[in-house]
């Protein structure tokens, strides 16, 4: 049973913006370390950021530093993603996920996760 609800996917050009959105509709938000993942088309999983419980820390992927940005809202139950100066090559479909632990330390460490939604960066 998913408890996570993404929206903002889309078709961008290279350059664009996008802000993906994902909202935890049972339990308690606070308690989980949230983060955002994806995979392309014949690739693994990539993990491109966390944030601890309150918000007060983040770690990023080297592929996205400096364009990504996470963010959580505890009083909405929702944890963002400000995607900036997109590029082809991050295409793919975009995933949320909670864990229990402050900080995830690994992609099993991801107990709820949120359908996909894809994005689409044209040249």
């Amino acid at each position: 049973q998913l408890q996570l609800v993404e929206s903002g996917g889309g078709l961008v050009q290279a350059g664009g913006s996008l802000r993906l959105s994902c909202t935890l509709s049972r339990g308690t938000f606070s308690t989980y370390g949230m983060g955002w993942l994806r995979r392309a088309p014949g690739q693994e999983r990539e993990e491109l950021a966390k944030i601890n419980r309150n918000g007060g820390a983040t770690v990023y992927a080297d592929s996205v530093k400096g364009r990504f940005t996470i963010s959580r809202d505890n009083a909405k139950n929702t944890v963002y993603l400000q995607m900036n100066t997109l590029k082809p090559e991050d295409t793919a479909v975009y995933y949320c996920a909670a864990s229990p632990a402050n900080i995830p330390a690994q992609i099993s460490d991801y107990k709820y996760w949120g359908q996909g939604t894809q994005v689409t960066v044209s040249s």
